[in-house]
């Protein structure tokens, strides 16, 4: 597996993917407010940005949860994206697959675990986890190392919990982090 051709780690365009992705996932945990609810499930999100929308080598559909492209077909739609997000962070299960250039796939996936394919146990070792990382976390994390995808971006439906996966480095933000420079408690 040879790496992208374009840096798309720091392209404009999709560093402003990657923003909107984080903008949304921090709104939508933030607009929960059933967080300190014993048992409370919450919201949840799993979003990957992949350079090649050939994906289907390294995931596989999660029956019929789909993401609403008749009501939002790119993250750069505004408000349909956020009211999409919400509902979709609710009612449906599995990652949320944006192309680079921020149009966002219907079919919502499951990524394989790392190794399933050949060439794979190299990007293993790539991987280190924290103990907060549930299943949704490792998945995101492990898929964060793929060549094929620039980042993934997390929430976590038991804390609030936002994270971003690059490269297999995490960057996570308890919930009552999110939005803290500018934020107005």
């Amino acid at each position: 597996m040879s790496r992208l051709a374009i840096e798309y780690g720091s392209h404009d365009r999709v560093r402003e993917i990657l923003d909107r992705l984080t903008y949304c996932t921090e709104h939508v945990s933030r607009s929960f407010d059933g967080w300190d609810e014993p048992h409370a499930k919450g919201p949840g999100l799993y979003f990957a940005v992949v350079a090649d929308r050939e994906y289907g080598a390294y995931a596989d559909a999660m029956g019929d949860n789909r993401w609403p492209r008749d009501r939002c077909r790119s993250v750069f739609e505004e408000d349909e994206f956020v009211d999409a997000a919400e509902a979709v962070s609710l009612e449906q299960d599995g990652g949320i697959v944006v192309a680079a250039d921020g149009e966002i796939e219907s079919q919502m996936v499951r990524f394989r675990d790392l190794g399933t394919r050949s060439g794979e146990s190299d990007l293993v070792d790539d991987v280190s986890y924290e103990p907060w990382m549930g299943s949704r976390h490792m998945s995101a994390i492990e898929t964060s190392v793929r060549p094929e995808v620039v980042a993934t971006v997390t929430l976590s439906e038991e804390t609030g919990r936002v994270s971003i996966f690059r490269d297999g480095d995490a960057e996570s933000m308890e919930r009552d982090e999110l939005g803290r420079p500018w934020r107005v408690d």
